[in-house]
């Protein structure tokens, strides 16, 4: 890999030329060396550095960018080769959407690590869509996304069935009624998540579906947040299981049952159109796929 390239992404990391050279346990001069070569090799200036700050120039952000993928992909190909010739071990990035990333990989995590200790996994957690854009970017190794998402750069794989429920709180007044209509959910003040996130996509659909027209939607960003909403009484949402088993046998949440609920989505594995991946990531994958992940099962 060109030496160059790494000095050029640190120095835009660090913001900083001495900090560059400390980190990279070499003389300021030979940082500016490796930077002068680089700029002289595109033929056009990637830094404006003043005694105050360092800073990419234009060019330098597309530099930055793709020298970014370079020493990812580089980092990939050496992990590669040296899984041909030692034990599953090393890093793995994984990407994962907000219900599986909080409710269910962490217990994924715990038996990866119980098989395969010398594996070091690192968590990155967002919704869908950032999900498979960090995949297309190179900057995680797997991601797990819920519900409906398509991109011919990636390969998508259903892996399990996640079941999605309408939430309210323990003294809702429709906590204890049977056979709700749709109807009667229209005055509720729903709480729902960001577009681009899995759960607002399957509360879209279930809106769709019901032919239910919310009168008032207040969106967040955070399914813990929607959670602790729904139980100061704030409004209803509809939830994964996953997201609701502590509070469900608490009693401090109750599901309702409405003609057409719960609704049911898929969690999916995402990773980039290659046919090769470190034993680590190999690992994990074949991990997911053998568990029978529900929310009902002690894990």
């Amino acid at each position: 890999m060109d030496q160059a390239l790494f000095v050029f992404v640190t120095v835009a990391d660090k913001g900083s030329f001495t900090r560059t050279a400390e980190e990279l346990h070499m003389t300021q001069p030979a940082v500016s060396q490796y930077i002068a070569a680089l700029e002289r090799t595109t033929g056009t200036k990637l830094l404006e550095r003043t005694n105050k700050y360092v800073r990419l120039t234009k060019a330098g952000y597309i530099v930055y960018h793709h020298a970014k993928e370079i020493i990812g992909q580089y980092t990939r190909m050496q992990a590669l080769i040296d899984d041909l010739m030692h034990i599953a071990s090393g890093p793995i990035s994984i990407g994962a959407s907000y219900t599986f990333g909080e409710y269910v990989l962490p217990h994924a995590i715990a038996r990866l690590s119980e098989r395969y200790p010398l594996i070091q996994p690192t968590i990155t957690i967002g919704n869908t869509r950032e999900i498979a854009e960090a995949i297309l970017n190179h900057e995680i190794d797997v991601g797990i996304i819920e519900g409906e998402y398509e991109d011919k750069k990636l390969l998508i794989e259903p892996f399990a069935e996640d079941v999605m429920e309408i939430v309210v709180a323990k003294n809702h007044r429709l906590s204890s009624e049977e056979d709700i209509a749709a109807r009667a959910l229209e005055s509720e003040t729903w709480i729902v998540r960001e577009t681009g996130s899995g759960t607002r996509e399957a509360a879209d659909r279930m809106f769709s579906g019901l032919r239910l027209h919310p009168r008032k939607l207040m969106e967040f960003g955070s399914t813990q947040i929607i959670k602790e909403s729904v139980e100061a009484g704030l409004g209803i949402t509809l939830l994964s299981q996953w997201a609701i088993r502590k509070e469900s046998a608490l009693g401090t949440l109750r599901t309702i049952r409405v003609k057409g609920t719960p609704i049911t989505r898929q969690f999916s594995l995402v990773t980039g159109a290659t046919p090769f991946h470190t034993k680590a990531a190999q690992l994990f994958i074949e991990l997911l796929r053998e568990t029978r992940w529900t929310a009902s099962t002690e894990l």
